[in-house]
């Protein structure tokens, strides 16, 4: 079950289709994730995933590659929103030119180019979820991907997942869903390494 290039361009899909609808609206004040408005929520995923494809192309072995992709300060939504979405794009042609064996840094273990896509649609999904959720939209993934996303990055849970639908369980899995019967996932992790 291999995460890939297709499942980042896949999660980027589906968060547009969620959030392209309602930039028509004012973003002013919308809760994203934690204490970041969607606003900045939206550009922190465009700056993650072009991160990630810096890590992939520098292979730096102890440290992130020093830059910051930031969207302009007068951007609206719908252009911050193709911050994320062209951010998804560099991540996905990084990681399908990668070599076999790529590695390089990320706290959560050392990851492969497969680790990065992974985690590149954790950032888009989850967060995607998380700004939908302010502007009363919800994003609708591909279940394929989320159970290879779940597979790659969160084996450590996967007890518990039998017979939960894969996005509810990465939502789980990443503390934005409570399900019954299920411990809290309060300071979850991934595991970037292979």
């Amino acid at each position: 079950m291999t995460v890939t290039a297709d499942d980042v361009e896949a999660a980027a899909a589906s968060v547009a289709r969620a959030l392209l609808p309602v930039t028509d609206r004012s973003w002013d004040g919308v809760p994203g994730t934690g204490t970041q408005d969607a606003w900045r929520t939206a550009e922190h995923v465009g700056d993650t995933l072009v991160s990630f494809a810096g890590q992939v192309l520098a292979r730096p072995a102890d440290r992130f590659v020093r830059f910051a992709a930031v969207a302009d300060q007068d951007a609206t939504p719908a252009e911050v929103v193709e911050m994320a979405v062209t951010g998804a794009g560099v991540l996905a042609a990084v990681v399908r030119t990668a070599a076999p064996g790529v590695r390089a840094f990320h706290p959560a273990g050392v990851a492969d180019a497969e680790g990065f896509a992974a985690m590149g649609c954790v950032e888009l999904l989850v967060h995607g979820e998380d700004v939908a959720r302010g502007l009363g939209a919800a994003v609708d993934p591909p279940r394929d991907v989320c159970a290879r996303v779940l597979a790659r990055l969160f084996p450590h849970v996967a007890d518990h997942l039998t017979g939960l639908d894969p996005w509810d369980g990465l939502l789980w899995a990443t503390d934005r869903l409570a399900v019954a019967g299920l411990p809290s996932q309060a300071g979850w992790q991934w595991r970037a390494a292979p």
